[in-house]
């Protein structure tokens, strides 16, 4: 399927790395739940808050593609909340709370996600309206502060 016959999303909830997102942090909630009960305010905490940042960060990501710029800083910062992610599972499986398999599957969906936030970045532009599709302030809204200091 080629970039222009994508569907336009009217709102991050209809970004497919948003729903990914969702499914990775609810599956990285019932698999922490194996647990120790002594890793509750530690490790469990952490990977849950990280998996769930993720789908923060697109959300906030959205609101900024009236600026480019802003937009890919917020790309940027949902994918080291999935990096930290990566992290806390790989630390998960070293403290043999998660077997290789269940490791495997987390950082698999981790990569997905990763690679659709990587394209959304390298496409920023057809995520950020255009200078025609902006709307701009007409001169009536400003004030000339010449004519009011008199």
């Amino acid at each position: 399927m080629n970039q222009n016959s994508l569907p336009y999303a009217r709102s991050f909830k209809e970004l497919i790395v948003y729903q990914r997102q969702r499914q990775f942090a609810r599956r990285v909630v019932e698999v922490s739940k194996s647990f120790p009960r002594a890793e509750a305010y530690s490790l469990t905490d952490q990977i849950r808050r990280s998996a769930r940042s993720i789908g923060g960060q697109i959300a906030e990501t959205w609101a900024k593609r009236d600026y480019e710029r802003y937009f890919s800083s917020k790309l940027t910062d949902a994918d080291g909340e999935k990096n930290e992610t990566e992290h806390w599972i790989e630390t998960a499986q070293d403290c043999a709370y998660i077997d290789a398999t269940q490791s495997a599957e987390l950082l698999g969906l981790c990569e997905e996600i990763g690679r659709m936030l990587g394209s959304m970045k390298d496409h920023a532009t057809s995520f950020c309206p255009t200078d025609q599709l902006r709307t701009r302030e007409t001169p009536d809204f400003f004030t000339d502060t010449a004519d009011t200091e008199n």
